[in-house]
């Protein structure tokens, strides 16, 4: 976890109970709080016009949500959504600018983990101007896989559906069907009672 829980609730810190597709924040809010998960799945999206959604990151237990927007006076520009049932700690801004003045620690922290999402964002950045489908989805699974610290073939389930693999890459997801069983195919992955392995 980012912050210890036990020193978000004595700046003031609140838990808020979500329920699954409960909005956190909305785009074109004024961030007015730092977030943490307690438990539960987020992610963070966008939704276009034609109904379709595009999702960035899907952060959970421990990790914060849009905190780089602490620092700024611009609206949120994107939303942050429950996947599942997610308890959240949330404390005012003011608070938790105090909380940081006072432990230099955390603002570290902060950096590091503000720095490895945005090592994330470029390689999906990358990924996203490929015009390959396949390898599209191989990058979103060796990220994934990377973060873990899991080497070994077939030993890491891939925790989202096909719908949300086509939301982080932009792809529609007949297309991801398709690049799953070519993969299965290839030998690249094991796909067991519909659970996909890499």
């Amino acid at each position: 976890m980012l912050v210890d829980e036990d020193l978000l609730f004595r700046y003031g810190g609140e838990l808020l109970n979500f329920k699954k597709n409960d909005f956190i924040f909305r785009e074109s809010e004024t961030p007015k709080y730092y977030y943490q998960i307690h438990s539960g799945n987020v992610k963070i999206t966008n939704y276009h016009e034609e109904g379709r959604e595009f999702i960035h990151s899907l952060p959970s237990s421990g990790h914060c949500l849009g905190e780089t927007f602490i620092y700024s006076e611009l609206p949120y520009p994107v939303n942050a959504v429950t996947m599942t049932d997610t308890v959240i700690i949330r404390l005012s801004i003011s608070k938790f600018l105090e909380l940081v003045h006072h432990d230099k620690k955390i603002l570290f922290r902060l950096y590091q983990y503000t720095a490895q999402r945005m090592y994330y964002r470029y390689v999906m950045l990358n990924n996203l101007s490929s015009n390959n489908p396949s390898a599209k989805v191989l990058c979103v699974m060796n990220c994934l896989k990377q973060y873990h610290n899991v080497r070994e073939p077939f030993s890491y389930q891939i925790p989202y559906t096909r719908l949300e693999v086509a939301s982080l890459t932009g792809l529609r997801v007949e297309t991801v069907i398709r690049v799953f069983k070519r993969m299965e195919r290839a030998n690249i992955v094991k796909i067991i009672n519909s659970k996909i392995f890499y």
